[in-house]
């Protein structure tokens, strides 16, 4: 999914407001958020009904009248999705000084899992500070990943160990610079910080629609975020942008499910 696409952002509404309600969705309220949010009719239509092809929403007619359920797999999704999105603002503060280290190595037959190893490996926050090496201090999710080897067939293919860092080779200083581009992770932050702090949005139905632009963008944080500990990485602006737009969430929902709720009413 693009940030900011249909289908992200109605990813996005289908977390914050369909699930929340635990109820079906009309068509014309996915529609109508759509709509509002600067896409065409027909855009929204279409990852309405590649939302359905992606076994994420399932049809419940009521006569000539289609409605949407969500399905057990993005309920899955969103269950495990929302853990890591939330712990954007809490600081690490126990950390033991132990990296999980794993070695994967891609067979030419197996070259088909290198893209959803990598994108599952970072959003588990491990960075690649050489080649063929992934490195996380987050030694709890050592289960997450060995899920994320096996569904790929790799773990014949792969090795993984947990330790500190020796004085051979690179420091852990040179290993987070390597690791992690947190340079332009923090130009983004800030970028973030700015615009959503002189967001004003008046009545319910701007309000919604802010929420929705703005959880999108939150929700993508974990793909690029690594959550150093703070022994590593202290006063980390993500934390702050994290629970700015904690507050806002807060402040906006009440608003966001009424208005939800009118829209599938009518």
């Amino acid at each position: 999914m693009t940030p900011g696409s249909a289908r992200s952002l109605l990813f996005t509404a289908l977390g914050e407001l369909v699930w929340p309600a635990g109820e079906t969705v009309r068509t014309a309220t996915l529609v109508h958020i759509l709509t509002g949010l600067g896409f065409e009719e027909q855009t929204a239509r279409q990852a309405i009904a590649r939302a359905s092809a992606s076994d994420w929403i399932e049809a419940r007619r009521n006569g000539r009248e289609v409605s949407w359920a969500l399905t057990p797999k993005i309920i899955d999704i969103f269950v495990t999705g929302s853990v890591r999105v939330y712990s954007l603002s809490r600081p690490v503060t126990d950390w033991d000084g132990r990296w999980l280290s794993v070695m994967p190595t891609i067979p030419q037959s197996r070259r088909a899992a290198r893209r959803p190893l990598y994108a599952g490996l970072t959003w588990a926050g491990f960075g690649d500070p050489a080649p063929g090496l992934w490195l996380s201090p987050h030694v709890e999710r050592a289960e997450e990943v060995a899920w994320l080897i096996k569904e790929l067939d790799l773990v014949e293919h792969t090795v993984s160990l947990t330790g500190t860092v020796a004085s051979i080779g690179l420091s852990t200083s040179e290993i987070i610079s390597r690791g992690w581009d947190l340079d332009a992770l923090q130009d983004h932050y800030a970028q973030v910080l700015e615009r959503v702090s002189r967001l004003r949005p008046v009545g319910a139905e701007e309000i919604l629609l802010t929420h929705i632009q703005t959880m999108n963008e939150w929700q993508e944080f974990p793909r690029t975020d690594p959550q150093l500990p703070e022994a590593l990485l202290p006063h980390w602006i993500g934390r702050r942008v994290a629970r700015r737009i904690e507050q806002l969430r807060a402040e906006w929902t009440p608003i966001t499910r009424q208005r939800y709720a009118e829209l599938n009413r009518a």
